[in-house]
């Protein structure tokens, strides 16, 4: 029997620490520092007028969980039934349209009285016009969807190199059986080399 050195009966710190917490130390660290630089915004936050974020930060978990996920999931359902009766590859094509709506849809939340044109605070703090924003969110909106339909058209016309490569293997496979049936003997063993 084998008589285990130093170096591999001891495990470094390191490792024992992965074992323990299931990531590197680098990983606490950061996830720490995190919570650091959250607490302190939330300090900073809270400070002034918390009744306010308070009532803020409830009516949008709300609004998300009462109104946004039903209409959401309802509007994913209707696509999956209108598209995927027709072909079951159209179930794929769906994230191709979920993705630039998704997008949209937060660029239109998180600028919401900018694009309809309801804030007139901003007006007098910087002395820009809002009109601006409407086209821009449109056009933004206009290119994440061009941009995944022409992604989309480029994959479905590029040929698939995997089905290639599977159908390769499996004739290589099937060919490397056949050459193993042709050299075996008739009494079950292979044939050696020539003697």
């Amino acid at each position: 029997m084998r008589k285990a050195t130093g170096t591999s009966a001891h495990r470094s710190a390191a490792e024992v620490f992965r074992a323990v917490y299931g990531e590197s130390p680098l990983h606490l660290v950061v996830l720490l520092a995190s919570f650091a630089v959250c607490g302190y915004a939330l300090v900073g936050l809270l400070r002034d007028d918390w009744p306010a974020v308070l009532v803020w930060f409830v009516g949008g978990a709300l609004l998300h969980d009462l109104v946004l996920v039903p209409l959401y999931t309802g509007a994913d359902w209707l696509t999956h039934r209108t598209l995927g009766r027709r072909r079951r590859r159209s179930w794929k094509d769906i994230n191709w349209l979920r993705v630039p709506f998704l997008l949209s849809l937060l660029l239109l939340l998180v600028y919401w009285p900018l694009v309809l044109r309801d804030s007139p605070g901003y007006e007098r703090a910087t002395a820009l016009s809002t009109d601006v924003f409407l086209g821009r969110w449109l056009l933004i909106s206009a290119v994440l969807f061009a941009a995944t339909g022409v992604v989309l058209v480029i994959r479905r016309w590029r040929p698939d190199t995997r089905r290639a490569v599977r159908g390769v293997r499996y004739a290589g496979s099937r060919l490397g059986h056949l050459g193993n049936r042709l050299r075996r003997r008739p009494g079950g063993r292979r044939a050696g080399p020539k003697e």
